[in-house]
């Protein structure tokens, strides 16, 4: 028995407990005026106050006793997934596609063009060419701006071959149904177009068949030959459009071969590789 009244014993543990108080309060305020002094981040004090650590942008928004961040914490806000949803779909809307819609407009505008006054007339062959060179400019932008600034989609992956293969089979059939360029030829390049198309598709399940410089090459010199015919050319321009659409012919047939034997490589190739993967799974 000490002899000490419990009011004062009482007394002096109140003292005692308001003084720790304070000492913690002291100590949580400085941990917040002082960032980083204990050498770790995001812990809490006796108050629940988050200690801001250096580096620790989002303890902030952090709830004492380590709960789930908040929104600016790094959780999606409610309704991210439909904001998203209509950012994928507004993204259709963009240069490239807009180039490749505007490309397919022009077919019929360059069959009405081609085909006046019989289709003979050297004017209307000349707007007629205008809208054929517009068409192939911006087959060489729409691919190459997509690629650079990411506006691939789905819809351009779609479009953009039919609107190339929609304009340059306007043209091959209009000249030969105008007598200026043999059925043969537009048979040979229209053929060759939509049997590598159909080979892509077969192959796809192994891979892709990556286009060539010969390939580029092949579009290059048809574009030119075919815009040449276009025009109502005469003398030695006309010597000049039939050599390079020999070379087209040729550049397109060569290719064409080219393209399959990647595809029968790319094809063995995969089965070869997925009966090793059956293999190596049953082994």
């Amino acid at each position: 028995m000490t002899g000490v009244p419990a009011s004062a014993a009482g007394g002096s543990s109140g003292a005692q407990g308001a003084a720790a108080g304070r000492a913690d309060a002291r100590g949580a305020t400085g941990a917040l005026e002082t960032p980083g002094a204990s050498g770790t981040s995001g812990t809490s004090g006796p108050l629940g106050i988050a200690r801001l650590g250096s580096g620790d942008s989002g303890a902030a928004s952090r709830p004492a006793g380590g709960g789930a961040p908040q929104q600016d914490g790094g959780r999606t806000p409610r309704g991210g997934k439909i904001t998203a949803a209509a950012v994928n779909q507004a993204s259709v809307w963009n240069v490239a596609n807009l180039l490749t819609m505007l490309r397919l407009l022009l077919v019929p505008g360059f069959v009405a063009l081609m085909l006046a006054d019989g289709g003979y007339d050297p004017a209307w062959r000349s707007f007629a060419w205008a809208a054929f060179a517009i068409a192939m400019i911006t087959d060489l932008f729409d691919g190459h701006l997509a690629r650079t600034y990411n506006l691939v989609t789905d819809f351009g992956k779609i479009a953009d071959p039919i609107a190339d293969k929609a304009i340059m089979g306007a043209a091959l059939i209009c000249l030969s149904g105008l007598g200026d360029l043999p059925w043969w030829v537009t048979g040979v390049i229209l053929g060759r177009e939509l049997g590598i198309t159909l080979l892509r598709f077969l192959v796809i399940r192994y891979g892709v068949i990556p286009a060539s410089r010969g390939g580029k090459l092949k579009t290059l010199t048809q574009g030119v030959a075919v815009g040449m015919y276009v025009l109502a050319l005469t003398g030695w321009l006309a010597t000049l459009r039939f050599w390079v659409m020999a070379a087209a012919v040729v550049l397109t047939v060569v290719t064409g071969l080219d393209y399959v034997r990647q595809a029968i490589v790319l094809r063995r190739r995969g089965i070869a590789e997925r009966r090793a993967a059956l293999e190596e799974s049953q082994g």
